[in-house]
């Protein structure tokens, strides 16, 4: 059994399946999940779409709808007895999935860790009641629970292997009518509703100026599956060189020479492509409030913590305005001396996250703990 509750676990969870079935050809798998669980061979128990949100306040709207599937899933468990319980990221649903299911005896492993050390580190006490394996990607996470006397085994980023554009910089811009000889500005505004109800209106304001101070400047939204087109209605920009593609988020960061994205995964798969980036972060007032309390990091860019260092700009609330965006990513594009080392930074952080094959590995890890629950 898989669960996993966004886009990004979606794609690691369908790369898991593959893997498990390139393995043990007749394996079943069933749970939660997306398009991409679906078609590695996944049995879809429930849709993880619409349940997906960022901020505290913002999932008590997805509440009813979560207990709901959470009971679907705890149903489907007890009718099919799975031999280990796979979750990746989610935390706020997976461990409430993990308690219901570790009562019928069923191993648990964590794929995808939670981030315990950006805010609420005592969620590690829950997991070593509940969960019999993890496997992080980021290689300083393993050292955390290593210390708790965990089950861990580091596996690396499975996006290494995802990311993988279908075209190249100039089919990618022939086919969308834009000049190869001009700056591409890659916007990556989410891939949850409420993301992009923040974040898609900011970008759209700063396109304007970033046009008219870097000539010739070109831009593609790269716009996540399943979304309203309402959200993108913001893009319509008069005077503005501007394309929508949706699904083809290797391809528009390949072509980009600056990227404006969304905080999340978004920014280590902007990474593995080596391009300079501004990060946006943006929640309700209320959410922010509070998570800031709980916070025990400074910075909230995934490549930033994993660097060590702030490497890219992050616009926090506040500070995340149409103004400051136009102004950061037109230093990227006109200015060598800031860009050259941030691509050079970012080239380390694809080091740090190991070589490729982690869906591979994290397939072995996971079938190990299959096959010593039924050897005991």
């Amino acid at each position: 059994m898989i669960s996993c509750g966004e886009p990004s676990g979606d794609l690691y969870a369908g790369a898991l399946v593959a893997a498990l079935r390139r393995r043990e050809p007749g394996i079943e798998v069933f749970g939660l999940g997306g398009d991409r669980f679906k078609a590695a061979g996944g049995d879809l128990v429930a849709d993880f779409h619409g349940l997906s949100v960022t901020g505290l306040t913002e999932a008590l709207s997805v509440l009813p709808r979560s207990w709901r599937t959470l009971r679907l899933l705890a149903a489907a468990a007890r009718q099919r007895q799975p031999h280990a319980l796979v979750v990746i990221d989610y935390p706020d649903f997976n461990f409430r999935l993990m308690r219901a299911i570790k009562t019928l005896g069923v191993p648990v492993i964590y794929y995808v860790t939670p981030q315990l050390w950006a805010w609420r580190a005592s969620r590690i006490k829950t997991m070593k009641k509940l969960v019999d394996r993890v496997l992080p990607i980021f290689p300083f996470e393993e050292a955390i629970y290593q210390r708790e006397g965990m089950d861990v085994r580091f596996v690396g980023h499975p996006l290494i292997d995802l990311v993988t554009p279908e075209q190249s910089r100039d089919q990618l811009l022939g086919r969308l009518k834009l000049d190869p000889a001009q700056p591409v500005v890659a916007l990556l505004p989410g891939s949850r509703t409420n993301e992009l109800e923040r974040l898609a209106p900011v970008m759209a304001a700063a396109a304007p100026t970033i046009a008219a101070q870097v000539p010739g400047a070109q831009f593609i939204v790269a716009r996540a599956p399943n979304l309203s087109d309402r959200l993108f209605e913001g893009f319509g920009l008069p005077g503005v060189t501007l394309r929508i593609v949706e699904g083809r988020t290797d391809d528009v960061l390949q072509a980009a020479d600056a990227v404006v994205t969304a905080s999340g995964t978004a920014t280590v798969q902007t990474a593995l492509h080596g391009k300079p980036m501004v990060v946006l972060y943006q929640l309700s007032p209320m959410t922010y409030r509070l998570g800031r309390r709980l916070a025990l990091v400074d910075t909230y860019a995934m490549v930033n913590l994993i660097a060590g260092q702030r490497i890219v700009q992050e616009l926090i609330q506040d500070d995340c305005t149409a103004a400051a965006v136009a102004a950061e990513a037109i230093r990227i594009l006109t200015d060598p001396e800031y860009r050259e080392p941030m691509i050079e930074h970012l080239a380390e952080v694809r080091r740090r996250l190991g070589g490729p094959g982690a869906s591979e590995r994290a397939a072995d890890a996971v079938l190990d703990v299959v096959h010593s629950a039924d050897a005991s």
